[in-house]
């Protein structure tokens, strides 16, 4: 799920300020296993002026992810989790998900203030080109448009390694984060009523959907994820 503070920004993002790096070889299994992280994504406007930059999550930024994420599970329904996970779970998550998709962070100095990832869709082999997606921002850096950018540029890498369709889940009523799916080119595919309690009481979640790259091309065979 995602941070439903994040509102879109009031006015156009310079896209002068945000510029992506280059990209290096093809993913491969070979070159997975070799190295994380890939370079730095892109370079965005700093919560405070500055330039912050989004790259690729390791196991060192597991506390600072953490630390960000615990609110989100204690104080909203932006997450159906009810326990914090704790950094060594979140390092095992990071892992698991720059294994087979990607997770981002947004990085001000020397602070995590915010990341993006992607988990498996659905377990069965056959839904290996869908993912579920979601970000979280730390409250100082929501409302500048950083979210839609962190954001996007997960949407990115997962593309460029053959993931082929994004889904979301969103808690009901949020609709920041819907005008955040929206911007980014989700459409709503459907609602689940009452799916979850929390903090007394029951939350609609509405499902989001959007292709990566071409998306899924009817007929045609998809090439393996890297």
């Amino acid at each position: 799920m995602s941070d439903p503070a994040d509102e879109p920004p009031a006015g156009p993002v310079r896209p002068s300020r945000a510029r992506v790096a280059e990209g290096g070889a093809p993913w491969t299994p070979e070159r997975r296993a070799a190295a994380r992280p890939r370079s730095v994504a892109r370079e965005v406007p700093g919560p405070e002026g500055g330039d912050a930059l989004v790259r690729d999550a390791t196991v060192e930024d597991a506390a600072a992810c953490a630390a960000l994420y615990a609110p989100y599970v204690l104080t909203t329904a932006a997450t159906f989790e009810t326990e914090p996970p704790d950094a060594a779970e979140t390092a095992r998550r990071i892992v698991a998900s720059q294994h087979e998709h990607a997770w981002l962070v947004l990085v001000d100095g020397d602070e995590v203030v915010g990341e993006a990832h992607a988990t498996p869709f659905r377990p069965r082999p056959a839904y290996r080109w869908t993912c579920e997606t979601t970000v979280y921002l730390a409250p100082g850096a929501t409302g500048r448009g950083l979210g839609r950018l962190l954001y996007g540029a997960l949407l990115e890498r997962l593309a460029g390694r053959g993931l082929l369709t994004a889904t979301a889940v969103v808690a009901l009523p949020n609709p920041a984060s819907q005008a955040l799916h929206a911007t980014l080119g989700f459409a709503p595919v459907g609602t689940f009523a009452r799916a979850g309690w929390k903090l007394g009481a029951w939350r609609d979640v509405a499902w989001y959907q959007r292709p990566l790259g071409e998306g899924p091309r009817v007929g045609v065979h998809p090439v393996e994820p890297s």
